[in-house]
Formats: structure tokens, sequence, C-alpha cells
């Protein structure tokens, strides 16, 4: 397979269905695995998935104050993992209610890879999106520049 050059996604973003093999590890514990899956692909980002509600550990998620705003997507909310007394804070996020054009990713959770033990595509380690902020996740499915590289001050 050919990889996507990101420079080429839209903007705005668009939302792909997805049937990878995601699986998610943190502190130990697998958090999500699935074949079901939304991609959100922008310009300049690695895409970012979204798992549905039934494939994450939602025993672990721990709603956190404090939201965000998309121009695209709407007003995000965020959560805590929680798993065995340790914290990740504000390692997952979801729209409740996004905007009438990103209605297929009411209640689907995001993470940001960086912030986990190991995240997998179809078996193939996840490499964060550079820049703290990002939630993009880069494989060999796709090719940059990526949007918050140091390398590439432009796009920062």
């Amino acid at each position: 397979m050919e990889a996507e050059i990101v420079a080429n996604y839209p903007r705005p973003p668009a939302i792909k269905p997805c049937s990878d093999h995601v699986t998610v590890e943190v502190f130990g514990t697998r958090i999500c695995d699935t074949n079901v899956s939304l991609r959100v692909l922008e310009t300049f980002h690695p895409p970012s998935y979204y798992i549905p509600p039934q494939a994450m550990r939602l025993d672990l998620l721990v709603q956190e104050q404090g939201r965000t705003y998309c121009e695209w997507k709407g007003v995000a909310s965020y959560w805590n993992l929680v798993i065995g007394g340790q914290q990740l804070k504000r390692a997952v996020w979801s729209y409740q209610n996004p905007t009438a054009a990103f209605n297929e990713l009411a209640g689907w959770y995001a993470l940001y890879p960086g912030l986990m033990d190991r995240c997998y595509v179809n078996g193939e380690l996840v490499m964060p999106q550079p820049g703290r902020f990002y939630g993009g996740w880069v494989t060999s499915q796709v090719m940059g520049p990526f949007k918050g590289d140091p390398n590439y001050p432009e796009l920062i």
C-alpha cells in the first residue's frame, strides 16, 4: 500500500471509516482493541483515530474539567485515564455534541498516542505526531511533513 501524503488531506478535515486493527496499552492495561474506528484526516496532520465507546475501557475514564474548541468539530470534552492508582490527565477526548458536519464522531473517543505506553495500527507501533497539542498517529501509512514538526517551522 502506498503511503498517504498528509499535505493532500483536506481542509476542513474528512472522516473516513476504518477497519484497521487498533490497540492501545497504558500502565500495562489494554484500553482498546478494535477493527472499527474513524480516521479524521486534516491537511498536514497524521490521522487521529476515534474509537467507538463499546471498544474503549470506559470504566477507566474519569471526566476532566475544561474543554477546547475546534473550528470544525465543535467543543471537545476530556477524560483522565485512571488505572490502578495511576493517572494520565486529559489523555482522552471526545465530541459529545459535535457540529453537524462531524456528527459521526459523537461519543467516540480519541487519545494522545504520545501519552500511552503503546498504540498499534495493524501491528505497527504508532509514533505520536510531533508537538504537545496534537493527537495524530504516525505510521508507515502516512507521509509528512507533519504539523508540529520542528524541522518544518512554517507548519508549527
